[in-house]
């Protein structure tokens, strides 16, 4: 099933063509990496407000300021359709880009794989499938024309699919259940029927017991997205950063090779009316004749123009310099 992503930004800082620049790498990672691993096929386009989205896109809205953590992220509404907060920063592009393969992958916020659980003492659990969560972190994420996009885990993530398998797409992921720096994993533990996060936040992993969710959360992404995790710290990664450097590196190179070719492309329409102006058996006009002639003819001449009516114009060349 094809599925629909807009991206709208509710921020000053993100024009139209840059939403459209973002949206249309974002389109590449889905169609090229996401899509072939995970089965997805998506359009994602950028739309200037959230009334010129047509009916049945997902929105994802680029906002200044999402004031509560647990705001930011995917969220179903009331009916159970996917929507998706991101906080404007630096690299916001990180964001969108992690929110929008985790809307496609699990649109409901529900979806679970079984296997055994990191935490001792513990047997066989339910993980949450959030494919960004485990490798989140800047410094895995990688660029599309020059746009700052999200590493994701793959379904062997889950499945322990053995040695030589891929685990995240970038390949930092090494091995099953595997959280790297910055990231997390979450599942349900069915005897307790609690739910537990690992996250690596500082020097080491450390697991969380959040207990049961509330009637108040709509989906299970929602619970355990709440204070423990905030998805706000994506979009404001350093400009120090080596992985800033490099992706500001990659777009300059980028908008230089894009400016370039835009420039060759004008050139190449300019030239069709020189290069086939006098193509065989197309008749000219008298206006393609004159132009002809004009630049044939160096010297310089004096042009009348004479309308004869609005849709008619005649041109009249003096016969003497």
């Amino acid at each position: 099933m094809l599925r629909h992503i807009a991206l709208v930004a509710r921020t000053k800082h993100v024009s139209l063509a840059e939403a459209t620049r973002v949206a249309a790498a974002l389109q590449k990672q889905v169609a090229r990496d996401a899509g072939p691993i995970w089965g997805l096929q998506a359009s994602i386009s950028a739309f200037a407000t959230l009334k010129d989205v047509p009916i049945g896109y997902w929105p994802v809205l680029i906002m200044d300021d999402i004031h509560h953590p647990g705001a930011a992220g995917v969220h179903p509404d009331k009916y159970g359709r996917p929507f998706a907060l991101v906080e404007y920063g630096p690299t916001w592009s990180l964001t969108v880009s992690h929110e929008c393969l985790e809307i496609l992958v699990d649109p409901s916020g529900n979806r679970q794989f079984f296997g055994p659980s990191p935490a001792p003492g513990q047997g066989e659990v339910s993980f949450l499938v959030e494919v960004c969560d485990p490798s989140e972190g800047a410094q895995f994420a990688y660029t599309i024309d020059g746009v700052l996009l999200s590493d994701f885990c793959t379904p062997n993530f889950f499945e322990h699919a053995g040695a030589g398998a891929r685990y995240s797409f970038t390949g930092a992921i090494k091995q099953p259940l595997e959280v790297l720096k910055n990231g997390y994993l979450s599942w349900c533990e069915p005897v307790s029927k609690s739910w537990y996060l690992e996250q690596f936040l500082g020097s080491s992993p450390k697991f969380i017991d959040l207990g049961s969710p509330s009637a108040a959360y709509r989906c299970m992404r929602e619970f355990t997205n709440r204070g423990e995790v905030d998805h706000r710290r994506l979009s404001h990664v350093s400009a120090a950063s080596t992985v800033m450097r490099h992706a500001v590196a990659r777009r300059r190179q980028h908008v230089d090779a894009s400016a370039a070719f835009a420039e060759f492309l004008d050139e190449e329409i300019a030239d069709l009316g020189r290069r086939l102006g006098g193509a065989a058996g197309r008749p000219r006009s008298r206006q393609d004749q004159f132009i002809a002639d004009s630049r044939a003819d160096k010297s310089p001449r004096r042009v009348s123009v004479r309308v004869l009516s609005p849709s008619k114009t005649k041109i009249e060349r003096a016969s003497e310099p």
